[in-house]
């Protein structure tokens, strides 16, 4: 019939009321005598079975209680449990099979020479690259047959750092023991030595009053209290003391300066609890996506900004956020004051300070102010005037379609980041970022935009539920999570959103947020766009940054992530490399790898324990937590070392030292470099032949500054009425 619709189901007919009731009545006094025949039958079954005759004793008593179905019978029994004399263990029992080709291995600490061991940036291997524009300061990696297989050493008398933030301004000089900041830079007032410490008063080159009214200067010529600003990077950022001051404004930021340009300067940040890494601005692109920073900061950094096309500025404009803000102190800034005190004309002052301005302006920033020694642009919020004004468009040009975030290896270009899209002049390139501390939990513009594949609203709000629950169960099994202080450097291997990151945010802790190159999707972005930190990686390589940087390492799914790509103790011996001894670990993965995971574990002497899932043992996934023991160098072997480097030094720096009075600083500069040589040239040295680093470095000096420093050096005894015969030398 039409309109009529057919239902879901159609209910059973009900029978007949009559035949019903009997049937049921027949069936339940059969259906109560089969139930009681049984029940009692098993009962006396189970009392006639032989009581246990072991030694053991009854420890506990169980109740049980049998429920029959049946309306009038309800029994309840109370029976002793014996218990063997084996102790019950409720731990997680998965073992790989023993013929699963994973083999076993102990590895045995490195000599204490690597105590420093920065794979990436190792100063002899940077010799053999090219020193125009720093490159030979960028990361380089060693091949596979290179990469060491040991446990890199604390040095001997290594003690935990300072909680914050009584760290931001102590460190333990045997954590860190290097003392040229202490000299270099007295006048500037970064770093004092006091018996077994390093005080960090706050100064900087172009702060000597402390980088707290510095950046109360700052304060007063854009708001820095409003929540709009919460990401910085600091480029050539010394011992990082602009962004330790920072976080008290609620402001976290990316301090970054290569290795040895000042002697642990990076690590001194890490020691005091600041956010950095080892990083330049060369030839390839900084690891962090486009539009990721509120605001970039240069405080004398020495980084020629006019040259090279603009090349520098133009990879600051692509990390700047639309909107975003440049600030520079220093050389060429206020050059009419100081151009005596920096020994230089004025002529060359001024015209880098005009180089800078011509590509400020190129890139469509906006010149705000110029008080004292600061002056701070700003970023366009888009590129609708880029596009259609003349003076604009003319160089940089805007680079072709690309993707900006590509940021791993990737070559430094001079053409400027095209911005997204947008309708109108007064529309956020990208999306309006809303100011802190909301926009840790609201949707990213990323991924509201659908700009990241797989990744929506919906997830995104499941993500920030689920590391809720994941952090308050990771602080029942690891107990010192919930304390505050006890952690202050931490590390998530595999991002993802930065949840992890996130639920931890009102802790006195700051967490480096990971993305794999390698990893499916990229949402650093995203993480950025929250208010977080972090940087693009591959596990197959090792970090930059020192030994001992991170109080707890968090890992989830790295080793499926990498599971066929490169090898899994590499990425556990980095992991040993960049962790504090005493420091914790968590490792999420599938219960087989976990396995795997834990031996390599147990051969990196790490106490470790492997438990389930927070839903239950009924899932694949588990967790291992793990604490790496404290441990360092032997005494007598870091009291060798110290004895051993002063002696290898000792004849290069004599040189340098006595040619630096002839010659200027070209040929110390270059003399310097000789470093890597001391084996050979020492007496007593049991290298033959001098390495082939030694040998570039030796080509690479000036033949008039070699030669001079040879007749020095041959000169000395017989200056110093010390005439010296050393027979025939070959």
């Amino acid at each position: 019939m039409a309109g009529q619709s057919t239902p879901y189901y159609t209910p059973t007919a009900k029978p007949n009321a009559a035949v019903s009731t009997h049937l049921l009545r027949k069936d339940n006094v059969v259906l109560t005598c089969l139930v009681f025949f049984l029940c009692s039958f098993f009962y006396l079954f189970g009392s006639w079975q032989p009581r246990s005759t072991t030694s053991s004793t009854v420890t506990s008593l169980r109740t049980t209680t049998i429920n029959c179905p049946s309306s009038s019978f309800n029994s309840a029994t109370t029976a002793a449990a014996a218990y063997s004399d084996k102790t019950l263990d409720f731990t997680t029992h998965h073992a790989a099979a023993d013929n699963d080709g994973f083999t076993v291995k102990t590895y045995p600490p490195c000599h204490v020479n690597f105590s420093e061991y920065t794979p990436c940036q190792d100063k002899k291997r940077s010799l053999k690259f090219p020193r125009d524009r720093l490159i030979y300061r960028e990361r380089h990696c060693p091949e596979k047959n290179e990469v060491i297989k040991c446990r890199v050493p604390a040095p001997y008398g290594y003690k935990n750092p300072f909680t914050w933030p009584e760290s931001r301004d102590l460190a333990w000089y045997a954590n860190v023991p290097h003392k040229d900041l202490t000299v270099e830079k007295a006048v500037q007032n970064w770093i004092r030595f006091e018996d077994d410490r390093f005080r960090f008063p706050g100064g900087g080159t172009m702060f000597p009053h402390g980088a707290d009214a510095y950046i109360d200067d700052i304060g007063k010529l854009i708001n820095l209290n409003d929540g709009s600003i919460r990401t910085a990077i600091d480029t050539g950022c010394g011992v990082a003391s602009w962004g330790a001051y920072l976080l008290s404004r609620n402001i976290i930021t990316m301090s970054f300066a290569p290795r040895d340009t000042h002697e642990a300067q990076v690590q001194f940040a890490l020691e005091r609890g600041v956010p950095a890494l080892i990083g330049v601005i060369a030839s390839k692109r900084l690891p962090y996506p486009s539009r990721s920073f509120d605001m970039a900061h240069c405080s004398r950094c020495l980084i020629p900004w006019g040259q090279y096309d603009g090349v520098y500025l133009i990879e600051v404009d692509r990390v700047l956020r639309p909107g975003g803000y440049w600030i520079l102190s220093g050389p060429p800034i206020n050059w009419e004051n100081h151009w005596k005190g920096w020994e230089r004309t004025e002529e060359d002052l001024n015209e880098e300070q005009t180089q800078i301005e011509k590509v400020a302006k190129s890139l469509c920033w906006k010149k705000l102010v110029q008080k004292g020694d600061l002056t701070i642009w700003q970023k366009s919020i888009n590129h609708l005037d880029c596009k259609t004004n003349p003076k604009f468009t003319q160089t940089p040009p805007f680079c072709p379609v690309q993707n900006p975030d590509l940021a791993w290896y990737t070559d430094i270009e001079t053409c400027l980041t095209r911005l997204p899209e947008v309708s109108n002049n007064e529309e956020v390139a990208g999306g309006a970022i809303a100011n802190w501390p909301e926009r840790l939990n609201m949707v990213p513009p990323r991924v509201s935009s659908g700009s990241i594949d797989g990744v929506t609203p919906d997830i995104f709000q499941e993500d920030v539920i689920l590391w809720k629950k994941r952090i308050s169960y990771y602080k029942t099994v690891n107990s010192q999570l919930g304390h505050l202080g006890r952690y202050r450097n931490l590390l998530d291997m595999n991002a993802f959103l930065g949840g992890f990151a996130a639920s931890l945010v009102e802790d006195p802790l700051w967490v480096m947020n990971i993305v794999p190159v390698e990893a499916k999707v990229d949402t650093l972005g995203a993480i950025y766009e929250r208010g977080l930190i972090g940087t693009y990686q591959s596990w197959c390589e090792a970090m930059s940054t020192y030994p001992r940087t991170y109080d707890l390492i968090h890992a989830d799914s790295i080793f499926t992530l990498y599971k066929d790509i490169c090898e899994m103790e590499d990425i556990m011996l980095e992991m040993d490399r960049i962790l504090r001894p005493e420091g914790s670990v968590i490792i999420r993965d599938d219960v087989d790898l976990l396995v795997k995971v834990k031996r390599i574990a147990d051969g990196l002497n790490w106490e470790s324990q492997i438990v389930d899932h927070e839903d239950g043992p009924l899932v694949r996934q588990k967790l291992l937590f793990a604490v790496k023991l404290y441990w360092t160098a032997p005494a007598d072997a870091d009291q060798a070392m110290g004895a051993s480097q002063i002696s290898q030094v000792t004849m290069v720096l004599l040189v340098v030292a006595l040619v630096a009075r002839t010659h200027g600083q070209t040929c110390p500069n270059q003399l310097g470099n000789l470093d890597v040589c001391a084996p050979f040239v020492v007496s007593g040295s049991t290298d033959l032949l001098p390495s082939s680093e030694c040998c570039m470095a030796l080509q690479a000096v000036d033949h008039d500054c070699l030669c001079s420093s040879i007749h020095v050096a041959s000169r000395l005894p017989t200056q110093c009425n010390f005439p010296v015969s050393c027979g025939n030398l070959k």
